[in-house]
């Protein structure tokens, strides 16, 4: 036996949780919490802010370095993996058979590849997964048709998109001078100049970031 597998085979196996989310503004509570009753060690559990069209994200390439012969990686459901369906295929494939990863996916129970490790259970599993990464890229193509007949539907009556054209006073530079040396409050300063407090913030930190300041 080579030493490589040798020492692979003295390590203990560890167990890894997985969650992603399309966005910062998602929350990522419901994925944590069904991920907690299987004793996962916090530092094991890797966590992506990113769309799901692709695998290029941060946290998962980390936790791939990490995963070893014997390990179990926990997903809450596959589309958490990811939403293309020939990647999610090759991904797992990657994981199971490459890595000898297994792999429990909880909101599918045949997607367990700890259980009925035989010819048939394989095929099951195999044919489970493709339905789901079917269904999983299906709905991801369905989510950016409906974001663009939305689009486009607000274009027809006239809505705007984009960031908003923000009009300077002329007096700004006195305004802002009076702010600088705590004679406005933000409050004052932004009615002042007819806008919100946080685009005030925008204005004067790009203003204090040009000046050095």
């Amino acid at each position: 036996m080579p030493k490589s597998q040798r020492q692979a085979s003295k390590r203990k196996p560890e167990t890894f949780g997985y969650v992603r989310v399309s966005t910062k503004e998602q929350n990522i509570d419901r994925q944590i919490i069904a991920l907690e009753p299987y004793a996962i060690p916090q530092e094991n559990i890797f966590v992506d802010e990113k769309s799901g069209k692709d695998f290029d994200r941060p946290k998962y390439k980390r936790l791939l370095r990490k995963l070893r012969a014997g390990d179990l990686l926990y997903i809450k459901s596959i589309d958490r993996l990811g939403r293309d369906y020939g990647e999610i295929i090759e991904q797992w494939r990657h994981i199971t058979r490459e890595k000898g990863v297994d792999i429990k996916v909880l909101d599918m129970p045949m997607l367990d590849t700890t259980y009925c490790k035989d010819l048939l259970g394989t095929f099951i599993s195999d044919l489970v997964l493709q339905v789901l990464s079917f269904s999983a890229q299906l709905e991801r193509e369905n989510i950016l048709q409906r974001q663009a007949e939305g689009i486009a539907a607000a274009k027809a009556k006239g809505v705007a998109f984009g960031r908003r054209v923000v009009t300077i006073p002329e007096d700004f530079e006195d305004i802002y001078r009076r702010w600088r040396n705590k004679e406005l409050s933000n409050e004052q300063a932004a009615a002042l100049c007819g806008f919100s407090v946080r685009t005030l913030y925008t204005l004067t930190a790009e203003r204090r970031a040009r000046e050095g300041l």
